[in-house]
């Protein structure tokens, strides 16, 4: 076995809930759910990381207004400090060069990337996922100890169809599944939530369409008057109750 898995395990110790939030398509907003989430969650209190592991296309750090720069390192690599939370991502090591991996490098880059980083103690560590069920997401439900999974959908035929697919493999593997937030909604319709019903798992709420989030990127003053924020702070009781923190 690659001794990594043994220092992951060690690293994720002190963290109490490992949530990796997924989206089965790209575009519907799943980093902004992440990040966002992840905010909420650190000024209400808790203890808070965010990994970014969609290797191709990291976005987590502009969200937050993160220039990139190496982290500091020393016995391991410590996550940036960021708006209340810890970051690490890809896109501190890499920069703004383009990272093709697929099959064994995927799956290199994504366990020495978990074994150097230093956690310490974390009420809630959230994965933000790269779209659909390929290397990096099976590979996190392999090596991750305690993954949860939070599914990002949008209210379109499309979208759905690959959502439905992803809660029919994490059910058939028994992965636990938080629930099912709805992104970017424009009306009252009901498809997301009739799909969560219809797999048993929490419909956690929606996120509206808002025209002025990405004016908000990079500020977190900003960011945290968005409905955006909002609505996912509205949610922390039914992802991270209270009672849970610490």
């Amino acid at each position: 076995m690659d001794p990594r898995v043994a220092v992951i395990g060690d690293r994720l110790k002190p963290v109490s809930r490992v949530i990796g939030v997924t989206g089965s398509k790209g575009g519907i907003g799943k980093s902004v759910v992440a990040t966002g989430l992840a905010v909420a969650l650190g000024h209400s209190g808790r203890a808070v990381g965010l990994f970014d592991l969609d290797f191709t296309s990291p976005s987590d750090h502009v969200i937050l207004g993160l220039e990139k720069g190496f982290p500091t390192e020393e016995f391991g690599i410590d996550p940036h400090r960021v708006a209340g939370i810890d970051l690490m991502s890809v896109a501190f090591f890499v920069g703004d060069s383009a990272t093709p991996l697929r099959g064994a490098d995927a799956t290199n880059v994504l366990l020495e990337l978990l074994a150097i980083s230093r956690w310490g103690e974390l009420d809630v560590l959230v994965l933000d996922l790269p779209p659909g069920l390929g290397d990096t997401t099976l590979d996190v439900l392999r090596f991750v100890p305690r993954v949860e999974f939070l599914l990002v959908g949008v209210a379109s035929l499309l979208a759905l169809g690959s959502v439905r697919r992803a809660l029919g493999l994490l059910t058939e593997l028994s992965a636990p599944v938080v629930g099912v937030v709805e992104n970017m909604q424009r009306d009252d319709g009901t498809l997301v939530q009739a799909l969560a019903a219809e797999y048993r798992v929490p419909f956690l709420g929606a996120v509206p369409f808002d025209a002025g989030l990405e004016a908000a990127f990079g500020n977190e003053e900003r960011l945290v008057r968005t409905q955006v924020y909002g609505a996912l702070a509205g949610m922390l009781e039914r992802i991270v109750p209270a009672a849970d923190a610490g």
